[in-house]
């Protein structure tokens, strides 16, 4: 059985950049209907339930059609959201610092640019989405996925950074303004999360 991890942090620890209605909301409510609805599917496969996730996402060919689309949906949303969180921190924000760094100047020129960039990909996704930072054959890369898609299924690299640009991630505070959204969520990613995730999938 898939879990629904709590927050590593409080409904409000990243006012006023995101507030602590949507907060609750997004947790408790919409991941948490992924987790269930992920479990629901892979109630008659024991053998699928017991993979890592991200095993089954990189291998949807190989999971049985008629769960296919809901461990590509339900599935991916619960990945999804257990990166994203992780990567927010009260008091983040800035600019990441040794590998990380040196790792997003060779792939983009600056992190002014790499911000750009990444900045560029979440308002160009249609609709619902995500932009990703993704680490690949050495090196980084962006992407933008939809729905809840993410790059492990188009075999684009392994994500070590991911901001949810589906309305639900803003509204109520943003309403349709996406833009302000965006920016407003660099003053909490977590760059200490990003380059342990970034460690971690360069083993």
């Amino acid at each position: 059985m898939h879990q629904l991890s709590p927050l590593p942090y409080a409904f409000d620890a990243l006012e006023p950049y995101i507030d602590a209605r949507t907060m609750e909301i997004h947790h408790g409510k919409h991941h948490a209907t992924y987790v269930a609805k992920l479990n629901d599917a892979l109630a008659k496969y024991p053998e699928l339930q017991a993979k890592p996730l991200g095993d089954l996402l990189a291998n949807l060919d190989a999971v049985p059609a008629e769960i296919r689309g809901a461990v590509r949906n339900h599935g991916g949303g619960h990945f999804n959201h257990s990166i994203f969180w992780k990567v927010m921190k009260k008091n983040g924000g800035g600019e990441p610092k040794g590998d990380v760094l040196q790792a997003i100047q060779s792939a983009f020129g600056s992190f002014a640019e790499f911000k750009e960039k990444f900045s560029q990909a979440a308002l160009g996704v249609f609709g619902s989405g995500w932009a990703w930072l993704n680490f690949r054959d050495g090196a980084l890369s962006i992407s933008a996925s939809p729905n809840q898609d993410n790059p492990l299924m188009t075999a684009t690299g392994i994500p070590v950074l991911g901001l949810d640009v589906w309305e639900h991630a803003y509204y109520i505070h943003y309403q349709n303004r996406r833009p302000d959204y965006v920016e407003a969520w660099w003053n909490v990613v977590n760059w200490d999360q990003v380059a342990e995730n970034f460690s971690e999938v360069k083993k």
